[in-house]
Order: C-alpha cells, then structure tokens, then sequence
C-alpha cells in the first residue's frame, strides 16, 4: 500500500556510493541511470547518451535550484563518472551519458582515431576512473594545486595541509575516485578558515587602562544617533569591566559598538517612558500616534492642531505636572469635539447640557457653562 505522504515513485540511493562520491553526486547519478532506462538513446562511441534540457534537468531535482543542478553535474564530470556534451545550436540541450568505458572489455573499447573523445573537463590525478583508497605517500597532483593557486591560495599553504588530510582518510579507510578532488576542496575550505582568523586577528586590540574606542568606531555610533557626551562616559565603564575578567586582546571596537547600541536603545526608551511627571513645556506637540488614534475617532487633525495652543497655556497657567500629556491632550480634544457648534446640531451634547434644557434652561446659562467647563482637566 503506497503511503499518501510518497506519491512518487521514491528514489533508492547506495550508502556506499554515496559515502564514496558524496551523496547529492548519488543522487544525481541514480536519476540519470534512471533515465537512461526510460529514455530514448543514442549509441556513440560505445556509450549510450540522452539529450536533456535544462527544463528536463530542473523536472528531473525540483528539490535543487539551477545553480545546485550545475554545481553537482559538473562535480560528476570532474570525478570522470558522467561525459557532457553541449547539443550542436542549443544552449540549453545537452547529450549526456554515464562513463562506463573500463567496465568495456577491451576488445570492445573504441579506438583514439575511429572515436575521439567528446570534450570534457577531465580531474586531474584520477586517469584510472576508480575508486580507491589513499594512499600512505599521496601527494596532490600540480594541476590540482594549480587550481588552488587560482584563488590565491600560496603552494606552500595547501600543501602543508597534506599529512593531516592523508592521516584523516587513511584512519577512516574510505576510498574515494579522486583523492586530488577531495584534496582541494579541503584546501578551500581551510583557507577560507585561515582568511577569517587572520582578518579577527588584525582588528584585535589590547584591553589597557587607557583603551579608547577608534574614530572609526565613535563615527559609526554617532551616525546612529548615539550622544558623543554618552559614548564618552561609557569608556571608563566599558574598559574596567573588561578588565577586571582579566580581558587582554580581543575586538574591543566591535564589543564597544555594540555594548554602546544596547545601552543607548535602554537609555532613550526610559527617557521616553520613564512615568515621572512633568510641567508642560512651552514647544509642546502632541506625537503623531496623538493623530492616528484621532483619525481612527473621525476627529479632524486640523481641529486638534487648533487646539494646541490653548492647551498648553492653560498648563503652563496651572503649574501642574503630569507623566502623559498626550493622554491628558486627547482628553481635551474628545470633550471639545463633542462640544463644537456643529455636534450641538445633530444632537451630540453635553450631558449637563441635556439636564439644562430639559429644566428649560438653555442660553446663556447654558452655553456659558459649555464653554467653561474644565472637567477634561481633572
């Protein structure tokens, strides 16, 4: 019974081929075996090739994107296990075939001159095109270390790294088709290694008394919009706490930046919200998330703008101190909104006003009351 989380046929990969060329080479390997049971092919020099497009190569692994699918044809091509040979016109046809030829019996192998070889990058050291182990002597062929130096990467590096890599494959007692192959892609990998421990190295400096952070690093906080005036006092800080865990070398300039990043976000939210109250000062506006609540009330803002003025003088009159002048503003606004001229109209009225006009006593009285009231300011 076939489980409805598989519906395809799944696909059966070797753990010893894939423990001995690397397990997406298998992978791709398996699918083109499949192929080429299913496919029609092309008898050419003792091989049989199908021609795949891109689009097919991309249907075939939909579990890899383009850049995967080329990365791993061309791995194959390199381990002499798959021959690609670009289809005369197309760009993107290709006639591929599985390199079988030493599994040929001799007298069967076709001859130089009666069948040239198609073209292909062929991997240097590997002439015999089976799999083996290391060994106890190997040395990395030129053309590989050539393809080393290609990066940048000096002679003398990769090979220093040879008795380690034949030490560590010789105790695992794997065999491999290409022992240069897996070589440099070791090498790369180290020097990529070497490349990130030499650049930390060389922005490493000492945890003395007098550390300062570098011109490069204060620019780069106060570009952030960090106060030199708190960046200066938080050196002395900084440096003796280091100092008393016994720091010596380290990338102090990029702890520093980020020590002062955090310690700034803490310092300007409990500026912000810090609950302590405050007389109103002679600038103040209110913030804009005051707009966006008034906007969501169908409040106009040109309305509340107005109101600005007058609100400011009559604390600045009383004295008082409050931890939220925002909040206490859209109060104000709220009450004034429901009291304008127009709301009076359709019926929008104080309730003490009802009160009034209910006991017959609308005018004066009335519309002095609305226009004093300054129970908002409770």
């Amino acid at each position: 019974m076939q489980s409805s989380l598989i519906p395809e046929r799944p696909l059966v990969i070797s753990p010893t081929l894939a423990a001995t060329i690397g397990l997406e080479e298998a992978v791709m390997l398996h699918v083109m075996s499949e192929q080429l049971a299913f496919r029609v092919t092309q008898r050419q020099q003792n091989l049989d090739w199908i021609e795949l497009t891109q689009q097919d190569l991309m249907d075939l692994m939909p579990y890899w994107a383009w850049i995967d699918v080329r990365r791993v044809l061309q791995s194959l091509q390199d381990l002499g296990l798959l021959l690609v040979n670009a289809k005369t016109g197309r760009d993107d046809s290709w006639l591929i075939a599985i390199n079988q030829r030493n599994q040929v019996a001799a007298s069967e192998r076709p001859r130089a001159a009666a069948a040239p070889e198609l073209p292909k990058r062929a991997a240097p050291g590997n002439t015999e095109g089976r799999a083996g182990y290391i060994a106890g002597d190997w040395q990395p062929d030129r053309e590989w270390l050539a393809l080393c130096r290609q990066h940048g990467i000096p002679e003398s590096f990769a090979l220093s790294l040879v008795p380690g890599f034949v030490m560590y494959w010789r105790e695992r007692a794997q065999s491999r088709f290409s022992w240069g192959n897996v070589f440099y892609k070791h090498v790369l990998k180290e020097w990529r290694h070497e490349q990130t421990r030499r650049g930390a190295s060389e922005f490493e400096t000492d945890m003395a008394p007098g550390w300062r952070p570098s011109g490069e690093a204060v620019s780069i906080l106060v570009n952030a919009g960090v106060s030199e005036a708190f960046i200066e006092d938080a050196v002395p800080e900084f440096v003796l706490y280091w100092r008393e865990r016994g720091a010596g070398k380290g990338p102090w300039n990029t702890r520093f930046i980020e020590h002062i990043r955090r310690q700034w976000a803490r310092f300007s939210v409990s500026l912000k919200h810090d609950g302590l109250p405050r007389p109103i000062p002679e600038d103040w506006q209110p913030s804009d998330e005051v707009f966006d609540i008034l906007s969501l009330a169908e409040i106009d803002a040109g309305f509340a703008r107005e109101k600005v003025p007058e609100f400011v003088l009559y604390w600045r009159d009383t004295g008082q101190a409050l931890a939220s002048w925002n909040t206490k503003f859209l109060q104000f606004i709220k009450f004034s909104w429901a009291r304008r001229p127009e709301a009076a109209g359709t019926g929008v009225v104080d309730a003490r006003d009802q009160h009034a006009a209910e006991r017959g006593r609308q005018g004066l009285e009335a519309t002095f009351r609305r226009f004093t009231d300054r129970s908002w300011a409770e």
